[in-house]
């Protein structure tokens, strides 16, 4: 008698049930902000990545609608072909320009450039050497590049050079990945050893800016910028999701890592360009990164008032450290984690449980805002002290 082809899928939701590993989606009814709808009761947002609370700006709606308006809803096709418009170049300038690049090009989603950008720089013949806490992303673009893949120890630049001692003789080239900020930790990456590795072993390195655009660095330009790397050699990637409150990818180098990029990276290549809404929101979102450091500066004050709280009410807190405006703590369990994020949401907290597999601890997440007031950070506090 033939089986069911598909009857492992209800086994396999069995086995994620089982281990408090499901998920599921959770409405939000209203515009982004410190406080949101979440199925139907008012909470204080915890949960997202629109650190300077750009996402419901009203200059960031008039320009998105205002580009509907002259180009229409979508772009119609690749930018190779039909999808092409000039404000994507002007905003591809804009970032180029934020970074101190020479060029920059824009994809339809961070983890299309990434998938693009390692797919195209690396093959069979090569190595890539990826934290072990790299985002998915980077992990699934080094996977599908076909080149060998070591991963090393969390931000560990010895643990690093040592596989370089050992391997880098025996490929062609070698593509160093990292996440600048991690975003299920809060740390940062050591970028300064790590560009100093990769010129000693002739590797090039590949960090993913996608936390840290518009957070980190004197003028937002992201960790490079922090670390005092600008104009030091390596491949910029970002996300125009999180500080930027819109949708899309970009890598940002050299004129010709980025000309190369145009012509070989399949994710750009073979996908419809970013709408004209987004580009023109994305752009009206730089523009007000640099014209207002003082969200950047407010950003920051609520991250060091958060931690102050809770150094002073919960010592005995499990936080994992942190140099950005994502603050963890590890919890036992998976099953710990769902309970204290449902305790959370019925005091008004909306700050999900983080699981494996997404990471290899559970935690609960707390990601800052510009726009939290002192009382939003307060009742946080609270509610974990009941907690």
């Amino acid at each position: 008698m033939p089986t069911d082809p598909y009857a492992w899928i209800e086994e396999s939701l069995t086995t994620i049930h089982r281990a408090d590993w499901y998920r599921s989606v959770q409405p939000i009814h209203s515009r982004p902000g410190a406080t949101v709808l979440l199925a139907g009761q008012e909470v204080i947002n915890f949960a997202s990545n629109d650190y300077l609370g750009l996402a419901g700006d009203e200059r960031l709606m008039k320009a998105a609608i205002a580009a509907i308006q002259e180009f229409g809803t979508g772009s119609t096709g690749s930018r190779l072909l039909s999808g092409h418009r000039e404000l994507h170049r002007d905003l591809e300038r804009a970032i180029a320009s934020t970074k101190q690049t020479e060029d920059a090009v824009v994809f339809s989603s961070g983890y299309l450039a990434n998938l693009g950008a390692i797919t195209a720089l690396v093959g069979k013949r090569d190595l890539i050497l990826s934290d072990q806490y790299n985002h998915s992303s980077l992990k699934n673009g080094a996977i599908l590049s076909g080149a060998k893949v070591i991963e090393y120890t969390h931000c560990d630049v010895a643990a690093l050079k040592i596989q370089l001692i050992q391997q880098r003789q025996n490929y062609r080239r070698c593509l160093i990945v990292t996440d600048s900020v991690f975003s299920m930790d809060g740390d940062l990456c050591p970028l300064s050893a790590l560009l100093d590795v990769a010129d000693e072993f002739s590797c090039m390195l590949l960090v993913d800016e996608a936390h840290a655009t518009g957070v980190l660095g004197k003028t937002g330009a992201g960790c490079v910028e922090h670390f005092g790397c600008t104009g030091r050699q390596l491949i910029q990637i970002g996300t125009l999701s999180k500080a930027l409150g819109s949708l899309g990818g970009y890598v940002a180098g050299s004129a010709s890592l980025i000309d190369f990029l145009r012509n070989r990276a399949a994710s750009f290549i073979y996908t419809t360009a970013l709408s004209p809404a987004d580009t023109a929101a994305a752009l009206a979102a730089i523009n007000i990164v640099q014209q207002e450091p003082q969200r950047r500066v407010q950003l920051w004050r609520n991250v060091d008032y958060l931690k102050k709280l809770l150094q002073q009410q919960l010592p005995n807190l499990k936080l994992l450290p942190s140099e950005s405006p994502i603050l963890c703590f590890q919890l036992s369990s998976a099953g710990e984690a769902l309970e204290v994020g449902k305790q959370l949401k019925e005091a008004g907290i909306f700050a999900p449980a983080i699981r494996p597999p997404t990471v290899p601890t559970s935690r609960i997440r707390i990601s800052l805002m510009a726009t939290h007031e002192p009382k939003h950070i307060e009742k946080l506090v609270q509610a974990l002290n009941r907690g």
